[in-house]
């Protein structure tokens, strides 16, 4: 029964402080002043909380996009880079940028770090390719340059997520 009292104690504490108790994976909270503790999952508003934060890290990863291909073009029209360079530079974009979605959504999270980081690369691939169909109305790449595509993009986004 002391024991029970002290951890109600502990749990109201921290409901002071807004603070939660990690347990076994879960968090607990207090409900109302009861002193009643319930395990919660999460539930609606982790949902959305981790969909505002995909969002988010994908805004970035296409802000990073934006900004290196703009200094790819600029390279392009002042130094003349063969179509080769620019191919090149074209995936390393692809990487950093969702590199950096990656380490966002990572530093977001703080928990499997690895596989948000790989979510995010993964939407930005599919982001890319219905950018892509929606402008050109089919693929402008073969099978081979897709796959190659997405798991660039996946690496890129599951590596940041590592680093975060």
């Amino acid at each position: 029964m002391i024991y029970q009292q002290g951890v109600r104690d502990v749990f109201a504490d921290l409901a002071k402080k807004g603070e939660a108790l990690p347990a076994e994976k879960t968090v607990w909270r207090i409900l109302g002043g009861e002193g009643k503790v319930e395990k919660n999952t999460g539930g609606k508003k982790a949902l959305e909380r981790r969909a505002v934060w995909l969002l988010k890290s994908l805004l970035c990863a296409y802000i990073v996009t934006g900004i290196l291909l703009v200094i790819l073009a600029l390279l392009l029209y002042k130094a003349g880079l063969s179509e080769e360079m620019v191919n090149a530079g074209i995936l390393l974009i692809y990487v950093i940028s969702t590199f950096s979605g990656g380490f966002i959504m990572g530093k977001l999270t703080g928990n499997r770090k690895f596989l948000w980081g790989l979510a995010a690369g993964t939407l930005y691939f599919v982001l890319l390719l219905a950018i892509s169909l929606g402008l050109y109305r089919s693929l402008q790449a073969d099978i081979m340059g897709l796959v190659t595509t997405f798991l660039l993009c996946a690496g890129g986004g599951m590596i940041g997520g590592m680093v975060s």
